[in-house]
């Protein structure tokens, strides 16, 4: 589990086929790996990877195929910057929203504007994600957690504040990029209890279990 405040940002050493799979190797620049031992959960731009190798000055991780066709971790080349954040303890200080590292989707950067001393970025969606994004909520781009400000069709726009954009990869975006995306993970769970496959069952959440309960609208 994460919060999708990114602690460090970290840098491709290497993306390596090995067999039918791939390592990728990464340097993890001010992330202290004094706590991380193998076996351990890291988001690197979003997406929760096992470390199951420590090298000094970073870690490495398999990364499946399937991961690659549903994230942006095949882009990636030598040098290439991502953000990075360490799995959370239950003591930890929740500072984001709740965020599991399973990305969703990708989105694209399709415009920007200087709003004052914060960037307005417009991400485009895939028709399958935008039914989870709302105004005011919150989703994860590439591991940070962010406020949705507005939403038309298949966009939604964002605003990076100075310090994200110092202290995250965002501040490098460019029109095109592409983003992993992680949804409001209550969004999921509350359409599956409004489900029909629920309803037919005779479980999940209607209106009529609602009235029931004394929850209604007049």
């Amino acid at each position: 589990m994460f919060t999708g405040i990114v602690e460090s940002i970290g840098k491709v050493v290497s993306l390596e086929r090995i067999q039918e799979e791939w390592r990728l190797t990464l340097q993890t620049g001010s992330l202290s790996l004094d706590d991380v031992k193998l076996g351990d959960s890291i988001a690197v731009s979003g997406c929760c990877l096992t470390v199951v190798q420590l090298t000094g000055d970073g870690f490495a991780a398999d990364v499946s195929n399937e991961t690659l066709r549903c994230t942006t971790l095949g882009d990636f080349k030598p040098g290439t910057r991502v953000n990075l954040e360490k799995a959370m303890q239950a003591t930890d200080r929740f500072g984001g929203h709740i965020v599991s590292g399973h990305v969703d989707g990708v989105g694209e950067l399709v415009s920007t504007e200087i709003e004052g001393k914060s960037h307005k970025l417009v991400f485009s969606v895939p028709d399958t994600l935008s039914r989870y994004i709302a105004a005011k909520g919150s989703i994860c781009i590439d591991g940070t957690s962010l406020t949705v400000n507005q939403v038309q069709a298949n966009t939604f726009s964002i605003n990076i504040i100075p310090h994200t954009q110092e202290m995250t990869v965002s501040g490098t975006y460019r029109l095109g990029q592409r983003v992993n995306l992680e949804v409001d993970l209550i969004a999921r769970y509350l359409e599956k209890l409004f489900s029909n496959e629920h309803h037919d069952e005779g479980g999940g959440v209607s209106a009529s279990l609602l009235e029931q309960h004394g929850f209604k609208r007049d």
